[in-house]
């Protein structure tokens, strides 16, 4: 089980300092890194005009600007090449969208097939291109480490626009301009900018640049309805510009026209109007998702760009089937993982899981990865073969241990490659190393100081079922929306006692606690905690009549169209 910190009462210089809020928020604003009234102000109300950057501030924006701004005037013929999960095929859609609303019609959008050709540009893509007599290639989220592909574009004549996020290696591509605010000499003042937020930051500078008469001036806010999707999808700092993208993103997709969207909302019963970022990262990301983890990535852009609603049901239909195959697929894969683990080590699981099968797709195996990392608590490694015969992988954190220090503390070879961050991250292996994988990185953990940090959650407050009120809401919504930078507020309810427990949903894998305050009922919901896997520190299951600590967040659920204030279920202590 987690251990957990309660986070320390202000001291009266800080309160002084945050005067104008309630103590809560106070508490909360500063915990957050807020420390002045005016700081704090700033960040419950971003405002667009004051707090978007200067896109110019960006190196080679004004080069691509000009050289994109030359293909719509000559009708030179363009490929819009994005990476094909949450942040790839919104981009690819905000820059369609910009090039339909100004009337310029000779492009293409592409995105890889990621199984088949996998991440960033490819040399059989350009061959294809070079055949088509493209002249411009104009990537979003990747490209940033694609030398051997851009070098051969170049050579045939086609300029490449790289706009990434990702960090740049000591070699970059010889492309006619890149716009990554990562790079070292580039005076961008945010540098963690998703991929669709570089892109949107070239859109501005291509309309600013490009005197669009026809073009009504604030039109480009339409499109942050994509930028939204991509920056709460893409784990970036909610915080800076980026919290500009998200807080502005939700409200355009609250009123958003497009079709594909509304409908899909409405097929997962979710009110378009009360949409959140929840909403995205639980319901809307895994079905853009899916359409690359379980066949063609153009499936989830044709959603986005739906016109008309017979495409816009058929994308919603395909999405909702796939989606669901996805979730069979993994289930499966887990429990052949399970099923593996138990027939060779028993219960002595290693420290490290390592597992594969060339019969697994890489694209599913970081789900599967994310989900036994959690319930084994361990780090898991898993493999598989793609397209091409070579063996990738997924692998997931325990929430402690750092998997890029594992990997560079493995042996020399251990990896053909390996990248990601210190949660997540990919890497492809040899066939000879397969056999040595589980040893070489178990023995790297045991080895490696920096695996060996505590866990530690921070509660942010104590409070009493009496505080849990819409007043309580309201200032805790006003930090909305939550997410990397700026976490949902975490809140310990001791000593309470359960007037009812009970399962809920088709399979009953759900689970709702009700408690009650001076004003009535408080219900608690565990999404995926049936009663029998609630339990307290002592072992003991959640009993109706015995008092708990319960570690939860405040929520507001719109379920049927009914605002109901509630508890979500982090913990039980």
């Amino acid at each position: 089980m987690n251990r957990y910190s309660l986070r320390p009462s202000l001291t009266n210089d800080i309160r002084a300092s945050l005067s104008v809020y309630p103590d809560l928020l106070a508490h909360l604003l500063y915990h957050r890194g807020h420390t002045t009234n005016e700081g704090a102000d700033k960040f419950i109300n971003p405002d667009y005009d004051r707090d978007i950057h200067n896109p110019f501030l960006l190196k080679n924006s004004t080069r691509a600007a000009e050289r994109i701004i030359k293909a719509i005037r000559e009708d030179e013929k363009v490929v819009i090449y994005s990476d094909y999960d949450t942040d790839g095929i919104p981009g690819g859609v905000t820059l369609h969208d910009f090039f339909k609303k100004i009337g310029f019609k000779n492009f293409i959008n592409y995105i890889p097939h990621r199984h088949d050709e996998g991440f960033g540009l490819n040399v059989t893509a350009i061959e294809q291109f070079i055949k088509d007599e493209v002249r411009l290639i104009i990537t979003i989220d990747c490209g940033i480490a694609d030398i051997v592909p851009v070098t051969k574009a170049t050579e045939a004549g086609i300029d490449v626009i790289i706009t990434d996020h990702h960090l740049p290696g000591e070699i970059i591509p010889p492309a006619y301009a890149i716009i990554n605010p990562k790079q070292s000499d580039c005076e961008y003042p945010e540098k963690m900018l998703c991929g669709s937020g570089v892109i949107f930051k070239l859109i501005q500078a291509i309309i600013q640049h490009g005197n669009f008469t026809d073009l009504k001036e604030g039109w480009e806010k339409w499109l942050l309805d994509m930028v939204g999707i991509a920056t709460l999808s893409d784990m970036v700092p909610l915080v800076g510009e980026n919290r500009v993208f998200a807080r502005y993103g939700l409200l355009v997709l609250r009123k958003t026209p497009r079709l594909g969207l509304v409908r899909l909302l409405s097929k997962l019963k979710i009110q378009q109007k009360y949409l959140t970022e929840d909403d995205i990262g639980f319901m809307i990301s895994p079905r853009i998702n899916a359409a690359s983890r379980m066949g063609v990535p153009m499936d989830a852009f044709n959603l986005l760009v739906a016109s008309d609603e017979a495409s816009a049901d058929h994308c919603v239909s395909h999405l909702n089937t796939i989606n669901d195959e996805r979730k069979g697929t993994v289930a499966a894969l887990i429990k052949q993982v399970k099923h593996t683990l138990n027939e060779r080590h028993g219960k002595n699981i290693p420290k490290v899981i390592v597992l594969g099968n060339p019969d697994w797709r890489p694209s599913l195996l970081g789900l599967a990865a994310n989900t036994l990392a959690e319930e084994y608590s361990r780090p898991v490694f898993l493999w598989g073969r793609d397209g091409d015969g070579l063996l990738k992988g997924s692998c997931r954190s325990d929430g402690v241990t750092n998997l890029i220090a594992l990997m560079n503390a493995a042996v020399p070879g251990a990896f053909l490659q390996f990248g990601g961050h210190a949660q997540s991250g990919g890497f492809s292996l040899g066939f000879d190393e397969i056999h040595t994988l589980s040893d070489c990185l178990n023995t790297a953990y045991e080895l490696s100081a920096q695996t060996s940090a505590e866990s530690v959650e921070y509660i942010d407050s104590e409070l009493f079922l009496d505080e849990v009120t819409w007043k309580t809401y309201s200032l805790i919504d006003s930090l909305a929306p939550f997410g990397v930078g700026n976490p949902k507020p975490l809140f310990i309810f001791r000593n309470i006692t359960p007037r009812e427990v009970k399962a809920f949903g088709k399979e009953k894998n759900h689970t709702e606690l009700v408690f009650e305050n001076s004003k009535g009922k408080v219900p608690a919901i565990g999404f995926f905690m049936k009663p029998e896997s609630l339990v307290t520190e002592k072992g003991e299951v959640v009993e109706v009549g015995k008092s708990i600590d319960l570690v939860a967040h405040i929520e507001k659920s719109t379920f049927r169209n009914r605002p109901e204030l509630r508890l979500r279920i982090v913990d039980i202590l």
